[in-house]
């Protein structure tokens, strides 16, 4: 067996979709925050990354045909894909990026860890119910170890987040709550409706298109405000659709469309995103000057490492779920 097919028959590959897709997502944190300190509004981040992957994700769906029967279902559905994409894009997008305008990649992406645990809190109301109409459980191993991850990216903050305001640090940290809330509610109701119907780039297109109406508002109000985006902040918004919000997002999507039958499994792959916090940093040291992490970041750094595999492991032992390796 090659390792091309090992993996494809892992019980853990959505886990290593779902770093792969942490380590995309972390070029968001570190571009946004190159964009700041050259002088682009943060308000123009978020429209930006979803204008320029909405012609990317049109010519995939078009490429295989598909876009008469996303239309259809988007007319049919209209609200329903308005509310998904607003929810899981807008109200996602737009509060990450005002906290990192507030805050250095690493720091935010630690704090964004918390959407780990919102994942699985939200895992009753926002799961498909069983056969018996009874809905899914909080998985308490996955949430205690979620809860572990989040500690230990709360330790690699520590030293950096005592430098900032009582009130930046509140307003990073209500940006991040909003944020981490916003983006596994918005993701696990449009797969819960369209998983079986789409693709994961195909559901992208379609909530890409459902967040318009709420991106022209907030470009409309952004250009009143601080005037048009700069070539350089367009530049970089151009890298960050591409790597965040297209190769990223359809890694996490397709991660969680594995392992959508599993509430247990759905919390471990949600975890890989605390990867972003070690990408984020490492990325940042090399892009952008600043102080190491210290004893106690490093103390953080390996408590995220040992949930990672925490979860790994517990998924690598349960039997295949139904949803199998594909």
């Amino acid at each position: 067996m090659t390792w091309l097919a090992a993996f494809r028959a892992a019980r853990w590959r959505p886990l290593i979709l779902g770093l792969m897709a942490s380590l995309f997502f972390a070029v968001t944190f570190v571009a946004n925050e190159v964009v700041s300190r050259t002088g682009g509004s943060w308000a123009w981040n978020a429209p930006l990354r979803y204008f320029l992957t909405l012609p990317v994700l049109f010519a995939y769906v078009a490429w295989k045909g598909r876009v008469g029967a996303l239309f259809q279902s988007f007319r049919r559905d209209f609200w329903r894909w308005t509310a998904y994409g607003t929810v899981g894009f807008g109200l996602f997008y737009a509060p990450l990026c005002l906290a990192n305008a507030y805050g250095p990649a690493w720091l935010v992406a630690g704090v964004w860890q918390v959407t780990i645990v919102c994942g699985v809190v939200l895992t009753p109301w926002l799961s498909a119910p069983g056969p018996d109409g009874r809905r899914a459980r909080i998985p308490a191993r996955e949430l205690v170890t979620s809860l572990g991850i989040v500690a230990g990216a709360m330790l690699m903050e520590m030293a950096d987040a005592s430098q900032m305001s009582w009130r930046r640090a509140a307003l990073c940290a209500v940006s991040l709550l909003v944020a981490a809330t916003a983006y596994p509610a918005g993701n696990r109701l449009a797969m819960r409706a369209y998983a079986g119907a789409f693709d994961p780039l195909e559901r992208m297109l379609g909530m890409t298109l459902g967040s318009l109406p709420f991106w022209i508002a907030w470009s409309s109000a952004s250009t009143a405000l601080v005037g048009w985006p700069t070539l350089r902040q367009i530049f970089g918004a151009l890298l960050v659709a591409v790597c965040s919000g297209v190769i990223a997002t359809a890694l996490f999507f397709r991660a969680t469309d594995m392992a959508r039958q599993s509430p247990s499994e759905l919390a471990a792959v949600e975890a890989t995103q605390a990867g972003e916090v070690v990408f984020a940093l490492v990325l940042e040291f090399a892009v952008i000057p600043g102080d190491r992490v210290g004893w106690l970041g490093a103390v953080g750094l390996a408590t995220v490492v040992v949930g990672l595999l925490v979860h790994g492991l517990a998924m690598a032992a349960r039997p295949v779920s139904s949803e199998g390796g594909e």
